[in-house]
């Protein structure tokens, strides 16, 4: 974990933040309403388990059988399509953002507080768990693995904790480098 988090600081330099910030505003803007778009018509109104904090087995039995099959197939190719590149995105703006910020914060290299640059690399790992799990339980449904449909909501869970607590740490190493650069 050290080894990663030591690589991302020295990744993030300005411009290489910059750049993950343009392409992440980017594809906010061009690629991600067009999804939610396509995710909502397939859901029907039924929910998904990627915008969802909290849900059960039961719960994502009702978004399968809601979804029908064209609706599951199309959930499970967002899922190997876009879902595999929007992880990406968040995570490259997020670790360089906040190791480049928490560098100027929290200069010295042995502070344990800059592994705080590792959250968004959670965030993802559990995103993909999520993204996986999900898909197997769609795939076998009617009759769905059950370890899919247990691990899937704890994996969303974990995800939204990681992915959120990003943003927060990233405002947390804005702050710190603003009151370092001020000092």
């Amino acid at each position: 974990m050290n080894k990663l988090s030591q690589s991302l600081y020295r990744l993030s330099s300005g411009l290489v933040t910059l750049a993950a910030l343009v392409v992440f505003i980017l594809f906010m803007i061009f690629v991600l309403p067009g999804q939610a778009q396509k995710a909502e018509a397939v859901a029907g109104g039924a929910g998904s388990p990627d915008t969802s904090y909290f849900y059960s087995s039961a719960d994502l039995n009702r978004m399968a059988e809601a979804y029908g099959e064209e609706g599951r197939a199309a959930y499970v190719y967002a899922r190997f399509t876009f879902d595999l590149v929007f992880p990406v995105v968040y995570l490259a703006f997020l670790a360089t953002s906040i190791s480049w910020l928490l560098n100027k914060g929290v200069p010295e290299p042995d502070n344990k507080w800059r592994l705080l640059n590792l959250f968004p690399v959670l965030g993802a790992i559990f995103d993909y768990g999520e993204n996986i799990t999900a898909s197997i339980f769609m795939m076998t449904y009617p009759s769905p693995l059950a370890w899919a449909g247990v691990l899937a909501p704890v994996f969303t869970l974990v995800k939204w904790f990681f992915v959120n607590g990003s943003f927060a740490v990233l405002l947390i190493a804005g702050a710190l480098a603003l009151w370092k650069g001020r000092k």
